[in-house]
């Protein structure tokens, strides 16, 4: 399982996340949406930051929308 984070430069949400995926020791990957449009769009994200939990095969299994603690811990319980 591996988690992609899709987020925007200066949003403070996704600093948010950013810092509680650290915290937890998460290992994640980071996609800049406005450099990498077509990840928003394979993704179908509508609005950031998103993370999302990733099977073996590259399928999603989870998503977690805006900054909710609850949910990422849910998340990062897969990963680390």
């Amino acid at each position: 399982m591996r988690l992609i984070k899709l987020e925007q430069p200066n949003c403070n949400p996704c600093k948010m996340v950013s810092n509680y995926l650290n915290e937890a020791g998460a290992e994640y990957e980071t996609v800049d949406v406005t450099q990498k449009p077509e990840a928003a769009a394979q993704y179908e994200v509508m609005g950031v930051p998103v993370t999302i939990l990733l099977n073996e095969q590259g399928e999603e299994v989870k998503r977690s929308i805006g900054f909710k603690p609850d949910e990422l811990d849910k998340l990062v319980r897969e990963v680390v």
